[in-house]
Formats: C-alpha cells, structure tokens, sequence
C-alpha cells in the first residue's frame, strides 16, 4: 500500500511518516517548510533542534533499513500536487527515486495549523486562507481527475463546532423542519480564521463528494499532546517538532513547559473552555484505523478525533500536581483572556466512531504527564521565556 502523506514534516506528519513505515507501507511526504520558516520568521523557539526532513529520512534509514521517500515541495502549486497522479514527482530524497503509482491513500495535514497565527494581522490571515484553501481545493481536482478512488484522511478540527449549547454530533446532524427529515453537515461556528479555513476545507471535501464520488475521512480533532512514540525511542533526533510558544504550542505542552521553566501557568480568564484533547500516538492509531476501514465511494465519513475532555483549569490542575510531585514549584496564574471565546459553557461531544473501528486509547494520567515532564526536562536549557507568551489578541 502507498501511503502520501501531505505535510510530512509537520507536528503530526513526520511521526505518521514513521508509523506507517515501519508497518511496511511505502510511504512518501512532501513538505515546503511552512511551519519551520514561520517558526524563523516570527522568532518563536522550538524546545529542541529537529534535523532536516531529508536529515530526517536519511537517518531513519539507517536506523531501520526502510525508506521514506521525501518531497520538498509547494502543494499551493496546482502542478506540484498534480505531479503525484502523473509520475512526474521529482524527489529530493530517495533511494530507488522512483514512484509507485497512484497513492491508495493520502493523508492531507498540509495546512497551517494556528489559531492566533491566523489572526496575528491581516498577511498572516492571508497566508492561512490561501494555504490551507488552495492546498485542498488542488487536492479535490486532482483525484477527480486522476485518482477517484484513493482515500484521503484529512485532520480537521473540533474548533470547526464551536461550543454550541447542544451535545457535538460526529460530524452530521439529522433535522426535522415543518414534518420533513434530512441529513446536513453539523452547524459550523468557528472561533478563527484558522478554524475557519477548517470548516472551508469541509465544505470543499463534501462538495467533491457529491460532484465526483470521492471517498473521503474528516477527523476533527482536538489539540494533540505529547512528543515521543514507539518510532521516535530509538534515537531523538527522530523526535518530531515541538513548540511551547502561545503560537504553536498545545496547551498541554505548554503547561509542561512552562512549569519545567518555572513560568506560572497562562490560564486565560476564567479557565472554564473545555475542549477534546488525545495523546499524539492516538493521532496515529486513528489515522491507521480509518486507513484500515475506508468509507464507501461518495461518502464523507466524520470522525470526532478526541478521546477525553477537560477545562483548562482542569490541564492546570494536572500540570500542577504533577509538577509539585517531582519537585518543580508550579505556580497557575490566571491573566486577562487575549482571545474572544466563552470561559464557561456546555461541551459536550460525541466520539465514539473511532473506538467502534478498532482505537484503543490512550489517557492524560499523572504517570503519562510525568513521562513528558521528564523529556522536556532533558532540554530545559533551551527553553526562552520570552517566546511563552505575546498576548496575540483577537
């Protein structure tokens, strides 16, 4: 099975990289370094140094004696993504430097992936909306004409329902409206421009579906925490990107990071937003489980990609007890909310379509924050305060 995987050297892209390698699938990424370079670009640290995708490839060939074919190119490019469908893909690393055809499955997380980066002034909100629309929107022309049948798994985002005051269906909502039934698309009401280019990259996906019977998989998915999983153990400088800034950063990871660093604990107003969170090695099961069971031809199949939810005066709580367990004076500091969003409302979703496909999950207990209070430990000479927090304010 040949696995593409868009965004193959982001946060999630480069372990899933791993993932579906070392299971035997061949496997090719492509990347343009969007993260890396607006990491540069706007002076945000990363906790510790991450080699090159080339670098990155080369070294888990060595490692393990298989290979992850690597693309560095602009999927915005309408020929760029096209190339794969036509064997005209150049490589910029690979042995056998040759292509195997049309991939059977393509995993889209090619998009920027931040709230406040999508909000920090009107260029950062046109570089989210073109991105993320354009990469998509390449992605649907190009299997329709090439490619109908290759499944694609595309990591959307809970933000996409807002904190509507009704229970969170996965992904669709049955209606009765003057005695008559139907089936639409749950009510969007996104809190940013990223979550919105989310719910675009939806609509898009469910437009092809119907236009062109296409066979596609949306995960929304909450914040993803964690760094190391079973691939990345046998050497850290296979360990993916790492952000702790308010930018790229996941609360959880910054919560840990902060209170290595001894930087009280950003809670932002009340601190009652709940949200879906999952362990970043459920990010992986869920991406291979749905690649297992693919929907049927002109199915948009919706996942809610969560596997437990707290306030973040619960994460805080957790971050602290920890903390305090293994020695760190942990202070929580509630600070003035930068972002328009209620600090107290009903969530309350449905995630039970992955669990039902065979997930079997993993949960935020003390021992797991332990584990990832014990690797950042490991770089806390790298940590800059500076870069925690800016009040990006939207």
């Amino acid at each position: 099975m040949h696995i593409l995987i868009l965004g193959g050297d982001g946060y999630l892209g480069w372990p899933t990289a791993m993932y579906f390698s070392n299971r035997g699938y061949d496997v090719t990424v492509v990347d343009n370094y969007m993260r890396r370079n607006t990491c540069t670009e706007l002076d945000v640290g990363m906790l510790y140094p991450v080699p090159t995708l080339i670098e990155r490839a080369k070294i888990w060939h060595e490692l393990t004696g298989k290979e992850i074919k690597v693309v560095i190119g602009d999927l915005t490019q309408p020929e760029v993504m096209r190339s794969f469908f036509k064997g005209g893909v150049e490589y910029s690393w690979a042995i056998e430097n040759s292509f195997t055809g049309i991939p059977d499955t393509m995993i889209h997380y090619a998009e920027q992936p931040s709230a406040p980066f999508s909000l920090i002034n009107y260029k950062y909100a046109n570089l989210t909306l073109g991105n993320n629309l354009l990469v998509t929107n390449n992605l649907m022309f190009a299997l329709k004409d090439f490619a109908r049948d290759t499944h694609v798994i595309h990591v959307g985002t809970m933000g996409e329902y807002g904190t509507p005051n009704i229970d969170i269906e996965e992904g669709w909502l049955e209606i009765e409206h003057k005695g008559r039934k139907d089936k639409f698309l749950f009510p969007r009401q996104a809190s940013s421009l990223y979550h919105t280019t989310k719910i675009m990259d939806t609509d898009l996906m469910w437009f092809a579906v119907r236009m062109w019977d296409l066979r596609i998989t949306d995960l929304m998915q909450g914040p993803v925490y964690g760094m190391e999983t079973e691939d990345s153990k046998i050497d850290d400088r296979l360990m993916t990107l790492f952000n702790y800034d308010e930018i790229f950063g996941t609360i959880v990871n910054r919560f840990i990071t902060q209170a290595v660093v001894g930087y009280p604990l950003t809670v932002y107003g009340k601190g009652g937003q709940t949200r879906g969170y999952l362990n970043i090695n459920d990010t992986l099961q869920c991406v291979h489980m749905s690649e297992k069971t693919p929907p049927k031809k002109g199915e948009l199949r919706i996942f809610n990609q969560i596997m437990e939810t707290f306030s973040v005066n619960q994460l805080a709580e957790i971050a602290c007890r920890v903390g305090k367990s293994l020695g760190y004076d942990v202070e929580v500091k509630s600070i003035v909310n930068p972002r328009r969003e209620a600090e107290e409302h009903y969530y309350n979703p449905v995630y039970q379509g992955l669990i039902d496909i065979g997930v079997n999950p993993h949960y935020l207990t003390d021992d797991v924050m332990a584990g990832m209070f014990k690797v950042v430990e490991r770089y806390k000479a790298n940590i800059r305060k500076d870069v925690i927090f800016r009040g990006i304010k939207w």
